[in-house]
């Protein structure tokens, strides 16, 4: 068993690789798969960690067909009465995962094992900037330090992707409508001038209304309806900040 030094550790670390030898891991295994009921502890985790194990096994395989009989296919472990074999070896990973929630990762070679631990590293290291991003507010933020979104240069290009994704965050709105939308009017700027212009209300509330929306081959034309517009319309000429856009799912 060769776990991290302590020195190498942060005092806040929450993830832990432990790597085992074949041998140790399929003792544990045995313990496992002859328990008459689900174990209330289980090997290779102390009862009050606080860290979220990993285990790593190099070469398990070749170790099982190394020590098995070619027709019987079991590895005798140090308790004569104790065989293991592949089909324990599953259970004994599947009891792991449901009790523990431990995964366990075989892997055939060193190389193999480096890889691993430099993919879940980088996973780890980008983990606080994916879930400051995922909390943001409005997934069609611009592109900054902390939030995934539209890029968009100081020319400007870009600020038309992030209107039609704007768009695409009503509810029921296809990608299809979007892009009706953002062809007829390109800014959110355009729409609002388009808004004010109307002289009434219903005509307000109705100017996306009949916008064709391009169909797929083989269907009927449609258009962009009477409720999307009604929508959009509030929600750029609404003063009221409690007013419900969409009282649907």
């Amino acid at each position: 068993m060769r776990p991290v030094p302590p020195e190498l550790q942060a005092e806040d670390e929450q993830e832990l690789l432990l790597l085992l030898e074949p041998q140790e891991f399929l003792q544990g295994a045995a313990q496992l798969t002859q328990m008459s009921s689900p174990p209330c502890s289980m090997p290779w985790i102390p009862l009050e960690s606080l860290t979220h194990l990993h285990l790593a096994v190099i070469g398990l395989e070749a170790y099982l067909w190394s020590h098995q009989p070619s027709a019987q296919r079991i590895q005798q472990l140090e308790s004569p009465e104790v065989s293991i074999g592949w089909p324990e070896v599953e259970e004994a990973l599947v009891l792991l995962q449901l009790f523990a929630d431990l995964d366990v990762l075989l892997v055939a070679s060193w190389q193999e094992l480096s890889q691993h631990v430099c993919a879940f590293t980088k996973a780890l290291a980008q983990r606080p900037s994916k879930q400051c991003r995922d909390t943001q507010a409005f997934a069609f933020c611009t592109a900054g330090r902390w939030a995934s979104g539209q890029r968009v240069s100081r020319d400007g290009s870009g600020l038309r992707g992030v209107w039609w994704k704007q768009i695409r965050q009503f509810n029921r709105v296809s990608p299809a409508v979007a892009d009706a939308i953002v062809t007829a009017f390109p800014s959110p700027r355009l729409l609002q001038q388009a808004f004010s212009a109307c002289s009434t209300e219903q005509e307000r509330l109705g100017l996306l209304a009949d916008l064709p929306v391009k169909a797929r081959e083989g269907r009927q034309p449609r258009r962009v309806g009477p409720d999307l517009s009604r929508r959009i319309c509030l929600f750029l000429t609404t003063a009221n900040p409690d007013l419900l856009l969409d009282l649907g799912f």
